[in-house]
């Protein structure tokens, strides 16, 4: 039997988000625990990234397995990743010390979450 026209497309976001949160979490640790220098950080973004990759594994694995509380949680993260990044912009127009490239992860993280939250809507 074939499933429905949208299930492929919720599953490669899926997938998209397990991969993605595995990835935030090692990039998070090593800039966490790691000892390396990574430049002009802003604490509190780095950590809410990091802990937000545990919970984009799980609610990757929520929506793979086509559970509804997955569909509001990715909701959550997409609205909670928007204030950290309205937090970040106010950082900065503050005159706080930041990377360039956590302008870029943080967009990104943004449009992704956007993305699987549309994708996962009434599913």
């Amino acid at each position: 039997m074939d499933e429905p026209k949208g299930s492929m497309k919720l599953r490669i976001a899926a997938a998209v988000a397990v991969v993605f949160g595995i990835l935030t979490v090692v990039s998070g640790g090593r800039a966490l625990f790691g000892g390396a220098d990574m430049g002009a950080v802003v604490p509190f973004v780095l950590w809410f990234n990091f802990l937000a990759g545990f919970v984009y594994v799980i609610a990757g694995l929520g929506l793979w397995s086509g559970r509804p509380w997955a569909r509001r949680l990715s909701l959550a993260i997409l609205v909670a990743t928007a204030l950290v990044f309205v937090g970040f912009g106010v950082h900065v127009a503050r005159g706080g010390a930041y990377e360039m490239r956590t302008v870029g992860a943080m967009s990104v993280r943004t449009a992704v979450w956007a993305a699987i939250a549309w994708l996962a809507r009434g599913r």
